[in-house]
């Protein structure tokens, strides 16, 4: 298990300490996008612990934002061997959805602006994702919500590879809508709820 969490301790309030956060998103990643099979990719990333998971305790964009650019500069310098992908997980700032919607464009940004982009892709999970023209609780949102905001950090040719390995991507994502449509909301988060570590909650 790879981790990059800086400065660990406790936080105020209700607010998840730094190891609870890893819990509930390793437990989420599981049990949730390997279990329900939302993403075909990803189960062997994660047996083969090729996954970093890199914790920000960024209370504001602009600290977000230089984590941001560590993250790429450790993946891009990490053999691909050992490290296929990046989870940079942000509990403690966006949490609001629009918030971190808008800084995606920053994330864009800097992709173009250190050369990265069609080497990197960064994808969007959030605990409170929703789609264009979507309502909030309509449960096609829930392929991407995760427990705390994050973002993917990925390598091109690793997605590369997935697409080789199953072509038809829009026959995927019909099948994570058929899936999650079959479970519900109350499936949804009866599944959360299974064995959650650190005493955490699904909500």
């Amino acid at each position: 298990m790879k981790q990059d969490a800086k400065n660990p301790g406790t936080l105020a309030g209700d607010l998840p300490q730094e190891t609870q956060v890893l819990a509930l998103t390793r437990h989420w990643l599981e049990h949730t996008v390997i279990g329900l099979n939302l993403c075909p990719f990803a189960n062997s990333v994660f047996r083969k612990n090729q996954i970093e998971y890199r914790i920000s305790v960024a209370h504001h964009a602009d600290a977000l934002l230089t984590d941001l650019m560590q993250a790429l500069e450790s993946l891009t310098g990490t053999p691909e061997s050992q490290t296929d992908t990046t989870l940079l997980i942000h509990p403690w700032v966006l949490t609001d959805f629009s918030d971190y919607n808008d800084f995606l464009d920053v994330a864009d940004a800097v992709l173009e602006a250190t050369g990265l982009a069609g080497t990197i892709q960064i994808a969007s999970f959030h605990p409170h994702y929703c789609f264009a023209d979507v309502e909030a609780e309509d449960i096609t949102n829930f392929t991407n919500r995760s427990p705390f905001p994050m973002l993917h950090l990925l390598r091109e040719s690793s997605i590369e590879r997935g697409v080789a390995a199953y072509p038809d991507t829009e026959e995927i994502v019909q099948r994570n809508l058929d899936t999650l449509r079959n479970l519900g909301l109350d499936g949804w988060r009866a599944l959360q709820a299974t064995e959650l570590p650190c005493g955490g909650t699904g909500d």
